[in-house]
């Protein structure tokens, strides 16, 4: 006690004092105030308390990751997996995420490495099998000698908003599909429109039959590429692009079994690269550019033939350039191509001076595509688009 009366904390030091003959004849004591060590200790106890409380009873689940990437410390919300802090501590964390989220965890772990920090979601494996999601954030730590050592991690459960996300993925699927499904129906009660419009002039004498008809017969050509558009989309995975090699095949069946040309034998060959996606605004128009040069194939190349072969083909190319301080670009083009070795369209004939409404499309459409038109008259006629 101080002469105020303040009570304060000292370390007492003390040793004997020896006389000439080596007894202990007195005692001398040093007395150090270490009351502002003591109360310095005492508030970072309290400091360590209360973070300490803070840690254990948060919702998230704070854990501490070693160099190893195994867990050294866990609070209790970590026991949210099914597993024991005791089954937690000293083991990997890779023991508790899912297989199919371990490259994001991985990838995660070497960037920390380099000190940068993120935030990802991964797919963590309960005790008892079912899965949770969770949000993981997560601060790197290194030594004084700048060394890493770790990393701090805070998981957050999303396992009901990744399951709400699932439920109104779905139904935005279902939507989808369900338009898709309409606009097919109604292109294909359009097509059967033109098709019964187009009985009312058989029989005709003040019309020509043949050319009415063909114009009708176009017509719904044109709607039924839309409608297959509608139709694969609705079937396929993706509901916003189309994969579109299956569906030039379908195109193409279909307008073979159109134009059914009497005794003629016409043979088809395609060479259609795999997985080549276009969202609608890229596939509908062409879409109705592949109906229309195959049509005019089958109508106009084999006239006066007996046997003959159309070819597609359709493939991306990939081009390498420079940008700015030598960076190297990559850029993807795509390349369909329409030919067939029937009569070919005469040299002296301009196709942009066509009356046609076919060819109309075609050179509007590849416009509309920011596209190049090719034409090619050896041997028959060959279309090539190039577009990206």
């Amino acid at each position: 006690m101080r002469k105020d009366g303040k009570l304060i904390n000292v370390s007492l030091t003390i040793f004997p004092v020896f006389d000439n003959q080596g007894k202990i004849n007195a005692v001398s004591v040093i007395a150090t105030d270490i009351t502002g060590r003591k109360e310095a200790e005492e508030k970072l106890r309290e400091s360590e308390e209360k973070y300490r409380n803070i840690v254990e009873t948060s919702n998230e689940g704070i854990y501490l990751v070693d160099n190893e990437a195994k867990i050294t410390y866990a609070n209790k919300t970590m026991e949210t997996s099914g597993f024991t802090l005791e089954e937690i501590i000293g083991r990997p964390i890779w023991d508790f995420i899912s297989e199919e989220s371990k490259p994001v965890a991985k990838k995660s772990f070497e960037k920390k490495r380099k000190g940068i920090d993120d935030s990802y979601e991964l797919k963590l494996v309960r005790k008892d099998g079912s899965f949770i999601w969770g949000l993981i954030s997560a601060k790197s730590l290194f030594n004084k000698e700048g060394k890493f050592i770790g990393y701090l991690g805070m998981l957050t459960d999303i396992t009901e908003r990744k399951k709400a996300e699932e439920i109104l993925a779905n139904l935005e699927t279902a939507r989808k599909k369900e338009i898709h499904h309409r606009i097919k129906n109604n292109l294909q009660v359009i097509s059967s429109l033109l098709d019964l419009q187009a009985e009312q002039f058989k029989n005709r004498e003040c019309i020509g039959n043949s050319e009415v008809l063909e114009a009708f017969r176009e017509s719904q050509d044109r709607v039924i590429s839309m409608a297959l558009i509608h139709e694969e989309l609705y079937r396929g995975k993706e509901l916003d692009k189309l994969n579109f090699s299956p569906y030039i095949e379908e195109l193409a069946s279909t307008l073979f079994h159109t134009y059914r040309l009497g005794n003629t034998s016409i043979s088809l060959s395609m060479d259609l690269e795999d997985d080549l996606f276009f969202d609608i605004d890229t596939a509908v128009p062409l879409g109705i550019i592949v109906n229309e040069l195959v049509s005019n194939s089958l109508k106009h190349a084999f006239s006066d033939r007996e046997r003959g072969e159309i070819r597609i083909k359709l493939h991306r190319e990939k081009t390498t350039g420079f940008e700015i301080e030598n960076r190297e670009s990559t850029s993807t083009s795509f390349i369909l191509t329409i030919s067939d070795n029937g009569v070919g369209i005469p040299e002296n004939l301009n196709i942009e001076d066509l009356d046609s409404l076919g060819m109309q499309l075609v050179t509007s459409l590849v416009d509309q595509l920011d596209g190049e038109l090719e034409l090619k008259r050896d041997g028959g006629t060959e279309f090539t688009i190039r577009f990206g």
